[in-house]
């Protein structure tokens, strides 16, 4: 990534300009990053650990944990730095980079998430094709293939971005480097940048969200119209409903942010949008899969006792 500008580094303005607020947010923040480390470290340790939970449905989670350690790990360090420092600076190769793997990120739980649904969809409604289909293989292959998807897409943002000229401003009005705040501050034509955030990241972001709620239609008819057992169709309903709600509480923001025109003055609306995505669905996620799969807190109890 070549650096055609005159700028060598960015100012981040960060989320709020009240001191008094600061050591506040702070404390908070510093507890919602620890906490996501503890809840998403646990479960990889327990997937990892426990036999029992060696099955592709397990396998995609260990990633999500992965991601959502990772994922905080790219803006929320940058972001109690400025609640600290009063000269909340990053170089323009930070930026970029940052931008990257934000993105690269991102677009890989995006995908993953499809392909978990795609997982629910193959056990409940393919029983008898699921250890076929769903091998360790497969399923390796599959989780590459969005990770690898990923990278190259944010890869290409990434080096879009770095090669719009900024002869202006370098106040970036977010609390990281992302594409919209920083196309706001680019000189010249941004057009094939703001395409590229529109059609590929939305694409990439509506594809997935549209083949997670397809298996899940599937999966609706095929329990309401062929299961007969009510302790079968409970069963499966609740295993749906952890991974439906950590869907709707990942989508739901980035659909927002990203498909809408980007303004002036839908930047702080942004902001508080991406606190949703980057500090508290990785945070939630640990929470919604232990709470409420027994097959998950019983492996964390033989592990606890293990280590005992």
């Amino acid at each position: 990534m070549l650096n055609q500008t005159s700028v060598t580094e960015f100012l981040l303005l960060g989320l709020t300009d009240v001191q008094e607020l600061r050591p506040f947010l702070f404390v908070i923040f510093l507890t919602i990053y620890f906490a996501n480390i503890a809840g998403n470290g646990a479960i990889l340790m327990i997937v990892i650990s426990d036999a029992k939970l060696h099955s592709p449905m397990y396998f995609f989670l260990g990633n999500l944990s992965s991601l959502d350690i990772c994922y905080s790990t790219v803006t929320l360090p940058k972001m109690l730095e400025s609640f600290i420092f009063p000269y909340k600076a990053i170089s323009f190769v930070g930026c970029m980079s940052q931008l990257h793997f934000f993105h690269f990120l991102g677009s890989t739980e995006s995908m993953l998430l499809a392909v978990m649904a795609f997982d629910r969809f193959m056990a409940i409604c393919k029983p008898l094709h699921y250890t076929v289909i769903m091998n360790h293989r497969h399923c390796a292959q599959m989780a590459a293939t969005a990770w690898t998807i990923a990278f190259f897409h944010a890869l290409l943002h990434s080096i879009m971005t770095s090669y719009l000229n900024f002869c202006g401003s370098n106040h970036i009005q977010h609390f990281y480097c992302d594409i919209k705040p920083l196309l706001e501050l680019a000189c010249g034509n941004t057009e094939l940048n703001q395409w590229l955030l529109n059609i590929v990241t939305g694409a990439i972001a509506m594809g997935s969200f549209f083949l997670t709620i397809l298996s899940y239609f599937y999966i609706i008819i095929y329990l309401f119209f062929k299961t007969r057992s009510c302790s079968m169709l409970h069963k499966a309903l609740s295993t749906c409903a952890s991974h439906f709600m950590v869907v709707i509480l990942f989508f739901a923001p980035v659909v927002f942010t990203y498909i809408r025109p980007a303004s002036n003055s839908s930047m702080d609306q942004d902001r508080i949008i991406a606190i949703m995505y980057t500090v508290v669905t990785p945070v939630l996620n640990p929470l919604i899969y232990t709470l409420r799969n027994k097959e998950v807190k019983r492996a964390l109890v033989r592990v606890v006792r293990r280590k005992l």
